[in-house]
Formats: structure tokens, C-alpha cells, sequence
């Protein structure tokens, strides 16, 4: 198996914090929801459990695919990136600038990486793409 490339651990990085931020809102959630008292019980749960199942799908993703320099690991990195960069435009435009900003330039730091030539020659070796 070939070298990593820095490129390739960039992009599993990021898409890993990304994972441990999510994974940490669904804990979040999913605590409030549970010594709180929730407007709508059903809506609170079911982001809790949104939030958990994403953050984990992400870390498999980042640690399964990524780092071990799998094919199918690309596909949902860039597919979550692409989800967050309108959810960080959303942010922004709403007053939230100091969250959007940052996850706006983690999800184009990641496209980038994931995208360039080393990280697809690692995954894909010497097929043109």
C-alpha cells in the first residue's frame, strides 16, 4: 500500500472533527432533552439521534475510509462537505458568523483536500479519473 499523502490526512482530519463535533451536539441534545423539559419530546430525541448517528457516520467515514486510504471513504466526505457549506452560509447570513465562518472554511478546506491529485492518486492509484 502507497503512502499517504498529507492531502488525504487533511481531509480525514476534518472530516473527523467534524464527526466529533456532531457526535458532541447529539450528546448535547440528547442530555438536555433528557433532565429537561422539551417543547416537543419526539423533535428532541429524533435530533439527538440525528446528531449521534451523523457524528459517527463521519468518524467511521474519516477513520474506516480515509486513513486507510479506501475508494468509497471520498464519496461521503465530499457529499458532507457539500451539505455544510449552505448550512454555514445559513450561519452566517443569520448572525452567526463565528460559528458559519469556521465551518464554512473546514467544509472548503476538506473539498480541497479531498479533491486534489495525491489524494486521488492514493485512492484511485494510476487510473485517470
Amino acid at each position: 500500500m502507497s503512502k499517504r499523502p498529507l492531502s488525504l490526512v487533511v481531509a480525514a482530519a476534518i472530516v473527523a472533527l467534524e464527526g466529533l463535533v456532531a457526535l458532541g451536539l447529539g450528546v448535547y441534545v440528547a442530555v438536555e432533552t433528557l433532565v429537561g423539559r422539551p417543547d416537543d419530546l419526539t423533535s428532541a430525541l429524533a435530533e439527538a439521534a440525528f446528531g449521534l448517528l451523523v457524528g459517527a457516520g463521519l468518524l467511521w467515514v474519516a477513520w474506516g475510509g480515509l486513513l486507510r486510504m479506501e475508494r468509497w471513504g471520498r464519496s461521503p466526505a465530499v457529499v458532507a462537505q457539500i451539505f455544510l457549506l449552505p448550512v454555514a452560509f445559513t450561519l452566517v447570513r443569520s448572525g452567526q458568523p463565528l460559528i458559519g465562518v469556521p465551518v464554512g472554511v473546514a467544509a472548503l478546506a476538506a473539498l480541497v483536500a479531498l479533491l486534489t491529485r495525491a489524494t486521488t492518486r492514493a485512492l484511485y492509484g494510476d487510473q485517470e479519473t
